[in-house]
């Protein structure tokens, strides 16, 4: 009993080390995301700006840091909402998502912070990239829209929509959108008009479809009813994680 409860202490204590809560400010509101420091780095301070999805920081966000940080990569978890705004549920989390998609501008601002804290955490400013799950893959789309300085995005399920008001700039950024064969979420129409945005922009872009998959495929706490919409594909997952993992071989050479 002791030899476990030592166990499980040494465990506590390497995973406090491995991800630790950072503050910064979006003037008054005060934020609060998580950098995972990898044992080794690579070379060169490649570093991963991650998005989470509706609910803030959540499990499969701090499980996907640790798991890049395995790979060598500086991530850091980005805190959308502030810490005195995380939703206890999804029709919370429903409406914070709402306010910074309408709000476009203040979303791209949360990120461009977060990005400034990476760079602040030790990450090459020049060696970037940027992945988002469902809201926070929309995020991940409007980095490349906008041009922040990074090598390239991944959105894992995320909403491609925009506003048609808006003028398409050309996008230098690469893209790489991991997209639920039937995610219903995601309409046709809004894939289209996002295939024509990428082609106006002249943007180096890729979109790949994983079959039998749903929204939140990458969640393991989302269940395995792909007729409520969100569910976990474990081959969608895995599959979706090794071509993130080609998609920055090649963006960091």
């Amino acid at each position: 009993m002791k030899n476990l409860s030592i166990f499980l202490f040494a465990i506590t204590m390497i995973s406090s080390q491995a991800q630790q809560a950072v503050s910064y400010n979006d003037e008054n509101q005060k934020l609060e995301g998580i950098v995972a420091v990898p044992e080794k780095k690579i070379a060169n301070g490649n570093a991963v700006l991650l998005l989470p999805a509706w609910m803030g920081i959540d499990n499969n966000a701090k499980e996907n840091a640790a798991e890049l940080a395995k790979l060598g990569y500086l991530t850091f978890v980005a805190d959308i909402y502030g810490v005195d705004k995380r939703p206890t549920n999804p029709s919370e989390a429903g409406k914070l998502a709402g306010f910074y998609k309408k709000n476009i501008k203040e979303y791209q601002k949360r990120i461009q912070l977060a990005l400034n804290e990476l760079i602040k955490q030790g990450a090459n400013p020049d060696k970037i990239a940027v992945i988002g799950y469902c809201f926070g893959g929309t995020g991940a789309i409007e980095a490349a829209r906008t041009n922040m300085n990074v090598r390239g995005v991944v959105s894992f399920h995320g909403g491609l929509g925009r506003d048609a008001s808006r003028t398409i700039e050309p996008i230098k950024t690469k893209v790489l959108v991991l997209h639920g064969a039937d995610d219903f979420y995601v309409p046709e129409t809004e894939i289209k008009a996002f295939q024509d945005e990428m082609r106006t922009a002249k943007a180096d872009w890729q979109m790949v479809y994983y079959a039998n998959s749903v929204h939140a495929f990458t969640h393991k706490d989302a269940g395995n009813d792909n007729s409520k919409g969100a569910a976990y594909n474990e081959k969608a997952a895995m599959r979706s994680w090794e071509a993130m993992k080609v998609f920055f071989e090649e963006i960091f050479r």
